[in-house]
């Protein structure tokens, strides 16, 4: 069995061109950060992400309903989409069908 982690504030980050961070993860949000580091982990195993997928096209990159759709094959897992970009990084845990909670965040790499 998986634990539940308890859900962060969310805020919007510190500058103008930065996402906005949500409590819950809204299912059409793209799974992207461009420059740095995205994917969706079970159980701390990569599953999928940016680098691998959509670099060259950003139509093969993921949403959070891709997410949604993975985790529903084998949900009893630790499912999580991990952004870590320049200036922010967030981490959403799916805690229930279609709820991906803000568990973590960060201010980048940078």
């Amino acid at each position: 069995m998986w634990e539940k982690l308890q859900p962060v504030e969310a805020t919007t980050c510190g500058c103008l061109n930065c996402s906005v961070r949500y409590k819950v993860a809204p299912m059409e949000m793209q799974i992207a950060v461009g420059f740095g580091w995205a994917g969706v982990q079970k159980n701390g195993e990569t599953v999928w992400s940016e680098i691998e997928s959509c670099r060259e096209n950003w139509d093969n990159c993921w949403t959070v309903q891709d997410a949604e759709n993975a985790a529903l094959e084998d949900p009893d897992n630790d499912w999580r989409i991990i952004m870590d970009g320049p200036l922010h990084g967030e981490t959403y845990q799916r805690q229930n069908p279609s709820e991906w909670v803000l568990v973590d965040k960060n201010i980048g790499f940078a």
